[in-house]
């Protein structure tokens, strides 16, 4: 095209104007010399030829104009965007690229007092391009977009909005154009305008509420989708939403958390994302980690409440929550729980239940539809356990102890607290129940870290986790001993006593010992006889080779602990009264029960004999482990409690120089301060109820009168009698009181005989007791009765005897209230 001289050139672009249906300058825009002169500036800085790019000299002259006379960046601004809607109709985008140009230039070179006669048109103008159907023309407004929302504004605005920018934003965030490389920049231009979005927004109160949800389902889930995407180099998608997503959570307050997480758990429900386990868990470490500390418990509560919503849902689903929940319990340091911290554990127990009975059932919803498998409810049950521990870590040591409490108070027992389960579970659900409670209960007491053990093992929770101790289930005996040696287990000792010998040094163990202080002493003389008793109780059932160790490390850990002359001479005893017991005729043990209990006794004295008492007794232990070693072998840890335990090839029987005597170990602690309390090993060892057993909360009331049906039967052999009328005086009941000492302490010996009879007899046997017992209850009832019904005497002599019981007869209505 030949070159038009300039007055021609100007004169053909008013006729343009015309034609374009542009409003023209009156009679000056149809010569160039008399039009205003923002408008001779503003077309200064376009080229004849638009691959020229924008004109700087005549740029720097609009830029000196505008700030010489700003009360005309209204009007300059307002033919820019004039001047690019022209270009842009007529497809002229080098122009348009020009004109946008020169608009950033004036934002960035005027001052923030002036800014707002700008923004109007420059937004407007921006929505021109994002409108169009041009990728290139949605770039570069994106990156004008990010420039304006990077210069900070002194002026507030009360009629901006940028609804608009959101919604076209979170669009090109979804883009699925269908060249790749176009695709990506589209999208990565998408995520960098919702972040300039974010900046120009969140810290200005005027401007529009970001964290709106309306805004945030439609900014948060185009996040989302490209955080998937798993190339996460430098200027991917992955990685600008990873930078936004994080900018975007750590702007957050208090009250705009819950409004930023629920998109999230609608993002993952929707696109069934928590299976997958990878994404989700990743997605709420950037969440835990961006926020401010102090918020972080709300999205744990956020996370429970999630998973009680889902509680119909899959086991897989269910087991993603609570693993993307032990995550985020990991990340947060103490205080992540917040205020409620037995409502998170409480969830997580009622999730426990809820499982037992679909792994039950077969079914996780109530209309039998959705089958799961008992290996899927297995998974999401390890999860919550886990999840247990994970939370129970970020506590302090006292919310710890009250954690543990709290699940005591869950675990059924049978007659004390009510099953958890559903009323057709059954025994079998209690028992899993039971076993997943346990485990939880190990979780917390792993890490539990406490220099006082009557606040860890009080009486409210040893009390009742001793009684499991006596059930037929080996799982939970296992359980309730490595929870017991976790807890007194404070100088992490019990892994370097496996695997068991009966000739280890304790000097190469390098175990951590510490002198016993005042409380631990309070703690053994409060509860050593109650941990005995149910050690020895114990060992009267037939047992796995894990059982015996762990009873070992358990008493080994008792003797590291808590040692004193006192504790040990008690334990020397305990352990001969488990040698008895394995000798013993009368209990129904197995061969390997027996020969582990011996090897158990082994090992035990042989770590009691190095711990401080004289040479002498570790000399003596040592000598009948050496006779083992040449006649028994299979009375030795080491070859009865391995993966191959060596059995005897006959009938067990026990030579007296392999057994350890209590006399010859008197003798050896003959002398020494331990000789003071070697008395007692010339006591046969018998299980001691304490006063706490004894007036035990959870005896019901059948028991109560089964042991007195039971007592009063010993007592009278003979058929009653009619009982004799006694005048009952003052010295009538103080030779009573004074007799009574001998009277107590057979009666006490009877109620010990009663109850372990009670405690050990089959179900069946002491139901046959006590129904052929109900006649004698009868007659006793008859008895009392009798006597609360005789009428006082009377002057005039005895009176006659009613023919009628007093509470048989009926009385007129008058005298009845």
């Amino acid at each position: 095209m030949p070159t038009v001289p300039e007055a021609p050139r100007r004169l053909l672009q008013d006729c343009c104007s015309v034609f374009d249906h542009q409003t023209s300058g009156g009679l000056c825009g149809c010569c160039w010399a008399l039009r205003p002169r923002y408008k001779r500036l503003v077309d200064n800085i376009f080229p004849e030829n638009p691959e020229d790019g924008l004109v700087k000299a005549n740029m720097e002259k609009l830029t000196f104009f505008a700030l010489s006379a700003p009360e005309k960046l209204d009007r300059i601004a307002a033919y820019l965007s004039e001047r690019l809607t022209r270009e842009l109709n007529r497809h002229r985008y080098g122009y348009v690229c020009i004109a946008m140009e020169a608009m950033e230039q004036l934002l960035l070179a005027c001052h923030c007092q002036s800014i707002n006669l700008l923004v109007e048109s420059f937004l407007s103008t921006l929505r021109q391009l994002l409108e169009a159907d041009r990728p290139h023309l949605h770039i570069l407004a994106t990156s004008s977009f990010v420039k304006f929302a990077n210069i900070e504004e002194d002026t507030p605005s009360y009629h901006r909005s940028y609804d608009f920018f959101v919604s076209r934003f979170s669009q090109m965030c979804h883009s699925d154009h269908e060249d790749p490389e176009t695709q990506i920049r589209i999208r990565v231009s998408g995520i960098r305008g919702l972040q300039g979005v974010v900046r120009k927004t969140v810290d200005d109160e005027l401007q529009v509420n970001i964290w709106e949800p309306r805004h945030m389902e439609q900014i948060v889930p185009a996040l989302l989708v490209n955080l998937q995407q798993s190339d996460s180099s430098s200027g991917s998608p992955a990685e600008q939403t990873e930078v936004c997503f994080r900018e975007l959570l750590g702007r957050a307050a208090y009250g705009h958390i819950n409004n930023a997480i629920k998109p999230v758990l609608m993002h993952l429900d929707s696109h069934g994302l928590w299976e997958g386990r990878g994404f989700a868990v990743r997605c709420f470490q950037i969440i835990m980690f961006s926020i401010q500390s102090q918020h972080s418990h709300l999205v744990i509560q956020q996370l429970l409440g999630h998973l009680d919503a889902n509680s119909r849902s899959s086991a897989s689903v269910r087991a993603g929550i609570v693993e993307v929940l032990s995550e985020a319990a990991v990340i947060e340091a103490t205080g992540s729980v917040g205020p409620t911290v037995l409502e998170v554990f409480n969830t997580l127990l009622r999730q426990l239940r809820q499982s037992v009975d679909y792994q039950l059932t077969g079914y996780y919803d109530n209309a039998g539809k959705y089958k799961t498998t008992s290996s899927q409810e297995k998974t999401l049950q390890d999860a919550v356990i886990k999840t247990i521990g994970s939370f129970a870590n970020t506590l302090p040591v006292y919310q710890r102890s009250e954690v543990m409490l709290f699940i005591m108070g869950k675990i059924p027992v049978p007659g004390i607290y009510p099953a958890l389960g559903s009323p057709n579970a059954g025994f079998e659900g209690s028992r899993m129940i039971q076993v997943m409670l346990l485990k939880s209960l190990l979780q917390v007491s792993e890490r539990y870290e406490s220099s006082n053990l009557l606040s860890a093992l009080p009486s409210s929770f040893l009390e009742p986790l001793l009684s499991f101790t006596l059930m037929e289930d080996p799982e939970i005996r296992l359980l309730v001993l490595s929870i017991l040696t976790s807890l007194i287990d404070r100088r992490h000792n019990a892994k370097k006593l496996l695997p068991l010998s009966g000739t280890f040094d304790v000097s190469e163990l390098d175990l951590k010992e510490d002198r016993c202080s005042r409380q631990d002493n309070l703690f053994m003389r409060k509860h050593a006889q109650r941990l005995y008793r149910h050690v020895y109780l114990a060992c009267k059932e037939d047992s796995e080779r894990r059982h015996y160790q762990a009873l070992f490390v358990l008493l080994a850990v008792l003797s590291v602990e808590l040692v004193n002359e006192e504790v040990l001479v008690d334990l020397i005893q305990l352990v001969l009264a488990l040698q008895e017991l394995a000798l013993s005729n009368q209990m129904s043990l197995s061969v390997f029960s027996r020969c582990s209990l011996h090897a158990l006794c082994a090992a035990s004295l042989n770590l009691l004999s190095q711990l401080g008492p004289p040479p002498l007794l570790h000399q003596y232990v040592a000598q009948v482990i050496e006779s083992r070693h040449k006649e028994a072998l299979y009375l030795l840890p080491e070859h009865i409690l391995c993966d191959e335990p060596r059995l005897p090839e006959d009938e067990l029987k026990v030579e007296e120089a392999l057994m350890f005597n209590q006399s010859e170990m008197c003798k050896a602690l003959a002398g020494s301060s331990y000789s003071t309390h070697s008395d007692r090993l010339n006591i046969p060892y018998t299980p001691q109820l304490s006063d706490e057993d004894r007036l035990s909360r959870r005896k019901s009331i059948v028991d109560t009168v089964s042991l007195q049906m039971d007592s009063d039967f010993q007592f009278s052999s003979d058929p009653p009698q009619k009982p004799q009328t006694e005048q009952i005086t003052f010295e009538t009941l103080k030779n009573t009181i004074e007799d009574r000492g001998p009277v107590e302490e057979e009666e006490r010996r009877r109620r010990m005989q009663v109850m372990e009879r009670f405690q050990t007899a089959p179900f069946e046997e002491i139901a046959a007791h006590c129904g052929s017992r109900i006649s004698l209850l009868y007659s006793k009832l008859d008895q009392v009765f009798d006597l609360i019904i005789r009428p006082p005497p009377s002057p005039s002599g005895p009176s006659p005897r009613r023919s009628t019981p007093l509470y048989e007869m009926t009385f007129p209505d008058l005298c009845v209230y």
